[in-house]
């Protein structure tokens, strides 16, 4: 008997042990940057990042760990690509509680703040942008880093997080407005010098004009969606700026459920009861109704420049059902022209704690390096990004490739050097939102504002005062931003629990019961011998 009891007893100590393993985030020393790095040492670190499915983009990656692995023979460097920055944010938070973060990661600052909800889980980068040997253009660095200086202010500011950097930024990008012109001026408009949200709401309900067989006056087609948002969240927080309401401040306080919101909705329930208004989730990519014919403002990422226009190097529609038209890029709607705002956005790099001092070190190096000359260009060249520091930015090669617009549909497509040319004219414009834990939840809040209210008037139902009042409630509820003090304390949760914990901590429950079984059947055999 006492043999069993002590299987089940060492079978509950290493079930407690286990599940502690994934309940219990890493408590590492703040990491101090070694004098030296020891170059005698192998070191072996992984890196996770974000693709977009083009094949170029692949291949400068590759192309640059292989580049530095050559100046760093003692690193070795292993690439993990996701196709969708929300897998990362996924696979980074089951890996925190498993201790298995990797080393290096393309990320989002919204992302960060939540992963840095584990302890010392994220490194704090400020003594290692200014150590004079391995920092930000350290002496001993074998390649050619930019400066702090260098790295362009507004980029770099989204990377700081509670008055510490815990990122640096790798590509920027914001929104632009791609224009089929060629159906504008057929509606007998002429675009403006700077667009507004009244240009485009009414332009799209001309378009609305239909025939006795019920095809659109503008295309000829039986569709026709005037205008389609991408990335709603962006569309809330950029009429918000523009007419300086709240959306949150900096220190995590919602402010997103406004009179101005309500206003903001109502207007956009409107456009979307005529259907002159969708969005990306409702319809689909714009890029593909805006190449059909099929729309005529279409508002992504300047990093989606590749997709737009009817000689766009990536489609995807057939040949058979593209139409010919004359594209503009624009920077997006305005309420007020004389001051602009729009948002800046893109993926940014943090680094992972470890134990080994050594093994971040190396890690910074090779993150340092992907802010090098040769990377930077290269990657803005695939897309609409454009680099974040300004030695790319100013140099020769970066200039030479701006001034070549046009010259092919591929590497120097117009649409795609246009949409680059508009951020970098626009850089004093653009603002970043305040990042803190919970503001991924806040950002997500805000675009299914506008997905539910569009939906809503799509089922012809009624959008009214108490309509908007639920909606905030339920909103909030779901982003469980009525925890607002949590999330910006850092006390929110981290998203369901991995299988593997689940797992083990149904087997600690089990072996309780067991327990508790083994020792009522021992205390009845007991009574039955004392009874006998």
């Amino acid at each position: 008997m006492r043999k069993y009891i002590s299987c089940i007893l060492c079978f509950l100590l290493l079930t407690l042990c286990l599940s502690g393993c994934h309940g219990n985030t890493q408590d590492l020393s703040a990491f101090e940057v070694p004098e030296t790095f020891d170059t005698s040492r192998q070191y072996e670190i992984t890196f996770w990042a974000k693709n977009d499915t083009n094949a170029t983009q692949t291949t400068i990656y590759k192309e640059a760990i292989e580049n530095f692995e050559s100046l760093y023979p003692n690193i070795t460097v292993t690439l993990k690509l996701y196709t969708d920055y929300g897998d990362i944010y996924n696979d980074v938070i089951t890996n925190i509680s498993t201790g298995t973060t990797p080393n290096v990661c393309i990320t989002y600052p919204d992302h960060i703040a939540t992963y840095m909800t584990g302890d010392n889980t994220v490194v704090p980068l400020d003594t290692l942008f200014t150590d004079e040997t391995y920092g930000l253009g350290g002496s001993e660095l074998l390649f050619d880093s930019p400066t702090v200086d260098e790295i362009i202010p507004q980029f770099l500011a989204e990377c700081q997080i509670g008055g510490q950097y815990y990122a640096v930024p790798f590509m920027r990008s914001t929104e632009a407005c791609y224009i089929n012109k060629t159906y504008v001026e057929a509606l007998g408009y002429t675009l403006p010098e700077t667009l507004t949200w009244d240009f485009i709401w009414e332009v799209s309900e001309a378009a609305m004009a239909q025939d006795a067989d019920g095809n659109f006056l503008v295309n000829g087609q039986s569709v026709m969606i005037p205008f389609i948002y991408k990335s709603t969240d962006n569309m809330m927080i950029q009429m918000l700026r523009q007419l300086d309401a709240g959306y949150s401040t900096d220190n995590g306080e919602i402010l997103l459920f406004n009179d101005t919101t309500k206003e903001l909705l109502y207007t956009i329930a409107e456009h979307a009861g005529t259907r002159a208004f969708s969005t990306f989730k409702i319809s689909s990519y714009p890029a593909n109704f805006l190449n059909a014919g099929q729309c005529i403002f279409a508002i992504d990422s300047t990093a989606g420049a590749t997709w737009m226009g009817t000689d766009a190097p990536l489609t995807d529609i057939s040949e058979e059902s593209l139409v010919d038209f004359e594209i503009e890029v624009m920077p997006i709607p305005q309420f007020d022209t004389e001051h602009p705002q729009m948002i800046s956005q893109g993926p940014s790099i943090c680094i992972f704690n470890k134990d080994d001092p050594q093994e971040v070190l190396a890690s910074w190096l090779f993150t340092q390096y992907l802010l090098t000359n040769d990377v930077q260009i290269a990657y803005s060249e695939t897309e609409g990004y454009v680099p974040v520091t300004s030695k790319a930015q100013n140099s020769e090669t970066y200039q030479d490739y701006l001034s070549r617009a046009g010259e092919d549909n591929n590497q120097y497509y117009d649409v795609k050097i246009q949409a680059s040319q508009l951020l970098l004219d626009h850089m004093d414009d653009t603002f970043v939102t305040p990042v803190f834990n919970g503001s991924t939840s806040l950002r997500n809040a805000a675009g299914e504002l506008i997905e539910s209210v569009t939906k809503s008037m799509r089922r012809s139902e009624t959008v009214d005062d108490a309509y908007i009042d639920s909606l905030f409630d339920e909103v909030s509820s779901l982003y469980h931003l009525d925890q607002a003090e949590g999330l910006s304390s850092g006390k929110a949760d981290l998203g369901p629990l991995p299988q593997t914990a689940i797992i083990l901590l149904s087997a600690l429950a089990a072996v309780w019961v067991l327990i508790i079984l083994y020792v009522l059947w021992q205390w009845k055999k007991s009574r039955r011998k004392k009874n006998a």
